[in-house]
């Protein structure tokens, strides 16, 4: 209810009685949308502090103010050095006029997202400058026209049938959701008139208090049952709403971005976590390839040529089972396929371990944190707390948008996309024709780039890390063996309406290799 007529009828008496006489000795803005009143008389100072943000509209009135040496500029020149004779409210508008010796005057339009501070000069109707510019339908703002009036009878209540936005306008959300806690809206009339003058009773004796609802400070001049502020008033209620929802506001806002951050991550790494676990406890209690492979090789001799399954006897589990083959292959090739297999799942598990520890070291920081990030009550500490964990700095690099995975290899740069939408953006942006593109062939998969270097050829041993690279971050990366595409990247292309990451290649050459992942880079 602070930019409620409700309220400035009674905020404005208590300015005009602090403000009258004073002269106004600076005006000026340093932040955006917020404006500062500097008047003082020979033994006093004081200021007005119009914050009209649309997100944060409200005013207070510090007897101190510092201004800034730099990024600030004075405005209203014309009210320097004039006096300040009176300040009131206009009759049901969520406006103030401060009146000036000289016949000019302030007014200050507390509509919400739509505040401004309007000068009018003497005897002119319409403002001749504003603060807020970009609120151009403000400059056709008759000064007459501002006071409305209301008829507050019962005879018109009843002609509106009880419609309390209509009757009373200026009510605002609280008092509304006042009246429908009282049951206003399924009442009848006479009841709804009575619970109106009930209302009105109230907030014609008011007690301003502060409250917190769904992270916001809002103020109210109805009785509540629990307030973060309370006091008679109207002006260090002003002050401390100020205060509430610009400073503390502010920090909670800070705050609780980091929290969410950061249990978003705390869910993100419990997640994975688990997830790694479970598969890891898969591939250990699975049986072994070279285990398969060594019973095949066992018993060559018993394994009719050509059979896709045969019956052997499994030494590691003393007992008779079927084996599966690939008519492609004999006995022989298909075992060493299997000990391809084994070696290559010792690396996947070397991998998710590594992994799953890094993951374990993440989530008891980041728990460290938020439990320390809880117990912080400040915003100096809190800024403390932010410079020391390099969050800033962590959160940019996180938010830039780079499409890719960086790594080096002898001295080369090797990016890898990291979706499909990315390697869109990586071929278009970050591809220079004479790169060295590489993807897994015939599977999706990242596309990988070799970055040029100016007269230095490709080193064999880098094309095949990035071939490997390519794999692993493929639908292939658990196989033994994974064909991978290489071709200067002036030979791929984007195909206009084809789905995100795939392209049109016009000359390659494919090299094997075993998939593997940037632990070994």
């Amino acid at each position: 209810m602070h930019l409620n007529y409700h309220y400035l009828k009674y905020l404005c008496p208590e300015l005009a009685s602090k403000f009258k006489g004073l002269q106004i000795i600076t005006c000026f803005s340093q932040n955006k949308d917020e404006l500062v009143i500097g008047c003082a008389s020979d033994s006093e100072q004081i200021y007005i502090r119009a914050n009209l943000l649309p997100v944060i509209s409200c005013l207070s009135f510090p007897q101190e103010f510092k201004r800034s040496k730099r990024n600030t500029v004075s405005l209203f020149p014309e009210l320097i050095g004039q006096t300040i004779v009176h300040v009131r409210v206009f009759s049901f508008e969520r406006a103030f006029k401060i009146e000036l010796e000289s016949g000019d005057s302030l007014v200050f339009k507390l509509h919400g997202n739509r505040s401004n501070v309007l000068y009018y000069p003497k005897d002119s109707r319409f403002p001749y400058s504003i603060f807020r510019n970009e609120l151009k339908d403000d400059k056709n703002i008759h000064l007459d026209e501002i006071d409305r009036h209301l008829d507050l009878s019962l005879e018109n209540f009843q002609l509106l049938e009880g419609n309390a936005s209509q009757f009373l306008p200026t009510l605002g959300k609280i008092p509304r959701e006042w009246l429908k806690s009282k049951g206003y809206l399924d009442a009848d009339l006479q009841t709804k008139w009575v619970l109106i003058q009930e209302l009105l009773d109230l907030i014609e004796s008011p007690h301003y208090a502060i409250i917190k609802e769904n992270n916001d400070f809002l103020l109210t001049l109805l009785p509540v049952h629990e307030a973060v502020f309370e006091t008679s008033d109207p002006v260090e209620a002003s002050n401390e709403l100020f205060r509430y929802k610009v400073v503390v506001q502010a920090f909670e806002k800070e705050k609780n971005h980091w929290l969410r951050i950061f249990e978003e991550q705390k869910k993100r790494t419990k997640a994975y976590i688990l997830k790694t676990s479970q598969k890891l406890e898969e591939l250990e209690n699975d049986i072994s390839p070279s285990q398969l492979a060594d019973v095949i090789m066992a018993n060559l001799h018993q394994i009719p040529s050509g059979s896709e399954e045969v019956v052997l006897f499994n030494f590691y589990s003393q007992r008779e089972e079927l084996f599966k083959l690939k008519k492609t292959q004999t006995p022989q090739k298909f075992a060493e396929t299997l000990y391809r297999k084994s070696k290559n799942r010792k690396k996947e598990l070397d991998q998710l371990y590594h992994n799953l520890d890094e993951k374990e070291k993440i989530l008891a920081q980041t728990e460290e944190w938020i439990a320390e990030l809880n117990e912080i009550k400040g915003f100096k500490p809190l800024k403390e707390f932010i410079k020391s964990k390099q969050l800033t700095a962590r959160q940019k690099e996180k938010e830039e948008h780079v499409p890719f995975k960086r790594f080096e290899i002898e001295g080369f740069e090797i990016l890898v996309g990291k979706s499909a939408k990315a390697n869109d953006e990586l071929l278009r942006y970050f591809a220079w024709k004479d790169d060295l593109w590489l993807h897994a062939k015939d599977v999706s998969g990242s596309h990988v780039l070799i970055k040029y270097r100016s007269g230095i050829n490709f080193p064999k041993t880098v094309v095949e890390r990035a071939a490997e690279l390519a794999a692993y971050y493929s639908k292939n990366k658990n196989d033994s063996l994974a064909p991978v595409i290489i071709t200067p990247a002036k030979f791929v292309r984007k195909v206009k309406g084809s789905p995100a990451g795939a392209v049109m290649v016009d000359k390659e050459s494919v090299l094997m290799v075993i998939p593997r992942g940037p632990i070994d880079t």
